[in-house]
């Protein structure tokens, strides 16, 4: 701002004074606000990154896969099903999607933890 020749108004002397203030304070301001955003910013890319390690997971030769699926509790013995699960064979004895349905009929319902269903 420049000067008058001569003595300097009141409202140039405040007005030289507030611009100080005001360039301090706000330096004091944008680092305070930086600090804040950067520790705000920090936190959820860490979040993110915790949620994405946890649904990864690592397959055969060290390859990340996605989830897997879930537990299979229940198991039909109908036309459409392709392979009897693991709990369904040491209920029964038997391997084959065939031999169970010959024994147990078409459509029996095996749930794991659970008894086999009776024989037809």
């Amino acid at each position: 701002m420049s000067r008058r020749t001569g003595h300097a108004s009141a409202e140039d002397v405040i007005l030289q004074a507030v611009e100080n203030v005001v360039e301090r304070a706000s330096a004091g301001i944008a680092r305070a606000i930086a600090d804040i955003l950067s520790a705000r910013i920090d936190e959820e890319l860490r979040a993110q990154v915790a949620k994405a390690v946890g649904k990864v997971r690592r397959g055969r030769g060290g390859k990340v896969r996605g989830p897997g699926r879930p537990a299979l509790e229940k198991w039909v013995a109908d036309r459409r099903a392709r392979r009897v699960p693991n709990f369904v064979i040491e209920q029964t004895g038997l391997k084959t999607k065939k031999q169970i349905v010959a024994k147990y009929g078409d459509n029996a319902a095996f749930e794991k933890g659970k008894s086999a269903p009776k024989p037809k």
